[in-house]
């Protein structure tokens, strides 16, 4: 599968990938935000890369995020928790260190909506941020998601707990963004 823009695409996750996100996975910085707890193995990551193909049974799929001017790729976007009675999923995003605040998460953001939304033709996507997290909140809201729950001292952090924030958005209030300008194609 590939969905791109004039910058990125997004790709399916492969078995030659797995060097970069077995490093990814195991950068203990992230962690917190990624609820990963322990180490992954090579092998692990291998295994999950071999079965990465279907979202309907595996109900999660791996997209790498590849620059289009250089091929590189820079961060992965995770669909997951599928529920296909319900018509929803839930996104989250991981942009390597040296290729953030440049404007990529929005373009893997709005790209991977206008998929879930118009190919897949899912009712609702959202995501939980943890409440430290400033940019990834600034990054949804931006996409015209709504805060719309709060899990009081869910994430265990080494100062204390701190809560988890859930957004959610709605295929219905989609087109807009909080400038009112198209972000993707409306789809009903």
């Amino acid at each position: 599968m590939f969905i791109k823009d004039d910058t990125i695409t997004l790709r399916c996750a492969e078995p030659e990938d797995a060097e970069l996100i077995y490093r990814w996975e195991n950068d203990r910085g992230i962690w917190r935000v990624s609820g990963t707890h322990v180490p992954f193995t090579r092998f692990q990551i291998d295994q999950f890369l071999l079965s990465n193909n279907d979202l309907f049974s595996q109900k999660q799929l791996r997209l790498m995020i590849d620059l289009n001017e250089t091929g590189e790729s820079i961060g992965c976007i995770d669909i997951y928790d599928y529920d296909a009675l319900n018509e929803r999923a839930k996104v989250g995003i991981l942009i390597d260190e040296t290729h953030r605040c440049q404007g990529h998460a929005a373009s893997t953001l709005s790209l991977c909506l206008e998929y879930l939304f118009h190919d897949l033709m899912l009712h609702q996507v959202y995501c939980v941020i943890d409440e430290k997290n400033i940019e990834s909140q600034k990054l949804f809201e931006k996409q015209s998601f709504v805060l719309c729950g709060r899990r009081k001292d869910w994430i265990k952090t080494e100062d204390g707990f701190i809560d988890a924030l859930e957004y959610q958005l709605i295929r219905a209030t989609a087109n807009t963004s909080a400038t009112g300008s198209s972000t993707f194609r409306q789809y009903r």
